[in-house]
């Protein structure tokens, strides 16, 4: 019986795969529409646990959405706006089986870094420009997953990524401490606001009525964290909403309220901004779109793992383009995906992204049927649903691991957290993208470098620093550079090189560069071997190279150095480089 190599039938077709051949029209334009896609292959047994879902979804949802809204600097009600089109959105044009989009803290700050001193207080005016940050981060998204740019965020190192989800985490915290005590504060930055919520407090201006309430908001939901099957978040509000409402808290104690929404569904809407804010909204989508995608992509990487389905990052990065770009048009404000509701969402048992569009119509009729159920909603508690999420994004341990391993990726941490904490979100964003940059370039600049021997008992040529009994062979030089050359190292390069030479105890007849790990040259670069080469053969010295691949050849070529190197100077490998200098030069040594 001839065995089959398929392992498909070791598994259950999962959601987000094919399981049969499409024809090439439909992967034509389907292949942008992964909704569509999913309908095609959904199966009846999965409803019911979708439905389930959704309606547990929901519960987390509305006040969710609520309190980053408020935390965003706009009215609650945009918050389930911006919670219903966007999953909507992303059910159709996102790859990911589960993933749940919506209003969330990590982009509080930056919402509310651009909203609060452009909006002048006026409600519309902020609704408006954080519903332009939206546009232009789903803008910016959605060319980049056309472009195909997908790993930009894994420029940004896990350090870097740490540094500025704990200053975004400590910005949204304090920014949400006055409506925890119950006072008002000209925002200033998140130093100075600290600075300022003290001095109200020692003042007397706090209502500690209000702060009761969302202090214990805070403590039930932290008490029922550990459970997930249970809805935390629901129960603290909830409770909250019936003892302001029951207690008429709001009139006798100054407890502020969210009010009764307005009744009905999210309309389009053009948000209109003036020129002279268009820099600065600008700036804040572009930072909107490289926090969401971070996370996003982290996230969607993460259960696609679980599910054992593969999540295209490009079409990740249009999902989520999409999902903003719809919030931005129907009176929502920027969205991402959610570490909080997404967990929750896989418990209640979803299968597919259909969970979403049962907790996006849930909402909807809530707006339409029951506008007034929230209406005695203390903020305070509101408060305390931002401050729990914000806390979350906090990362310690793995920073007490980074600063035990490497030292100087640690303080880069710290860097761009004090960067966010001080300069604010997206000055502190920009500050992270800054250091990544320097980040790389450091590493490319002044990179590892070794001069090879042969050791006694180990196969290949190996660094004479951690072998100083390594064997060199008379008069040859084995250069190893351990990284592209470009503009920045190129004449460090041809330091090091000439370094080597003259460090050799024997007259060097030949220099050969063992190439394999120099993946680019740049003309500057190019222009640096050129000159190498003449000074090395003024002094009667050969320049030869090992093992370098094909595309670098290829642009040795361009840059038209092929001809001046001659094609003997080219080995396939070390051995052979070394094999043809014994033979060249009649030297008489024995690997």
């Amino acid at each position: 019986m001839p065995v089959s190599n398929d392992v498909s039938s070791l598994a259950p077709p999962e959601p987000g795969r094919l399981t049969r051949p499409v024809s090439s029209e439909l992967a034509g334009w389907k292949r942008w529409l992964p909704g569509l896609q999913m309908l095609t292959r959904y199966e009846p047994s999965w409803l019911a646990h979708d439905l389930v879902a959704g309606l547990v979804l929901t519960t987390m949802l509305v006040p969710v959405g609520i309190a980053y809204a408020v935390a965003s600097g706009v009215p609650g009600i945009y918050g389930l706006y911006a919670t219903i089109v966007p999953l909507l959105a992303y059910a159709l044009f996102g790859p990911s089986r589960i993933l749940v989009l919506g209003p969330d803290s990590s982009l509080a700050a930056l919402i509310l870094a651009v909203v609060l001193p452009l909006s002048g207080g006026d409600p519309m005016r902020a609704v408006a420009l954080a519903g332009m940050m939206a546009v232009v981060s789903g803008l910016v998204c959605i060319l980049a997953g056309l472009l195909r740019l997908g790993f930009i965020t894994e420029l940004l190192s896990k350090p870097i990524r740490y540094g500025y989800m704990n200053g975004i985490a400590l910005t949204v915290l304090i920014s949400q401490l006055p409506k925890l005590f119950g006072i008002s504060i000209q925002s200033e930055g998140p130093l100075l606001d600290l600075w300022r919520i003290a001095e109200a407090v020692l003042h007397g201006a706090a209502n500690w009525t209000a702060f009761a309430i969302g202090a214990g908001t805070l403590v039930v939901i932290f008490l029922l964290k550990p459970w997930q099957r249970i809805p935390g978040i629901l129960i603290a509000v909830v409770g909250a909403t019936l003892a302001v409402g029951f207690l008429d808290l709001g009139q006798t104690a100054g407890v502020k309220v969210l009010g009764a929404l307005p009744q009905g569904l999210p309309a389009f809407a053009l948000p209109w901004i003036g020129q002279a804010d268009l820099g600065a909204v600008v700036i804040g989508g572009c930072a909107v779109a490289l926090v969401s995608f971070a996370d996003t992509s982290v996230l969607s990487r993460t259960y696609a793992a679980r599910t054992r389905s593969y999540v295209d990052p490009n079409q990740e990065m249009i999902g989520l383009g999409a999902a903003n770009l719809a919030a931005g048009f129907f009176q929502g404000f920027p969205i991402s995906s959610s570490s909080s509701r997404t967990p929750v969402a896989e418990t209640a048992g979803a299968k597919t992204q259909f969970t979403g569009v049962v907790g996006a119509v849930a909402v909807a009729l809530l707006l339409v049927f029951a506008p007034d159920l929230l209406r005695n909603l203390p903020t305070s508690a509101l408060a305390a649903v931002v401050i729990a999420s914000a806390v979350g994004l906090f990362e310690f341990a793995d920073l007490r691991r980074i600063l035990r391993i490497q030292r100087w990726e640690f303080w880069l941490s710290i860097g761009c957290f004090a960067g966010v904490a001080v300069l604010g979100a997206i000055p502190g964003i920009g500050l992270a993208v800054l250091a990544a940059v320097i980040e790389f370039l450091w590493d490319g600049w002044r990179p590892h470098f070794a001069v090879l021997g042969r050791v006694d008992g180990i196969r290949g040529y190996h660094d004479i620093t951690r072998y100083p009994d390594a064997r060199l062979v008379p008069g040859l030089v084995i250069f190893r550079w351990d990284a592209p050359l470009f503009f920045a190292n190129a004449e460090l390069f041809q330091t090091r090189v000439l370094q080597a030479v003259a460090a050799s105890h024997t007259p060097v007849r030949r220099v050969v560069v063992t190439a394999e790990p120099v993946t680019s040259v740049d003309v500057s670069s190019a222009d640096i071997l050129a000159e190498l080469e003449h000074t090395l053969r003024e002094s009667g010295i050969e320049l030869h190279f090992a093992e370098m691949k094909d595309p670098v050849k290829d642009k040795l070529k361009r840059f038209e150095l092929m001809q001046r190197f001659g094609p003997g100077v080219f080995h396939p490998t070390l051995g052979a480089a070394v094999d043809d200098y014994l033979a060249d030069h009649a030297v008489d040594w024995r690997p």
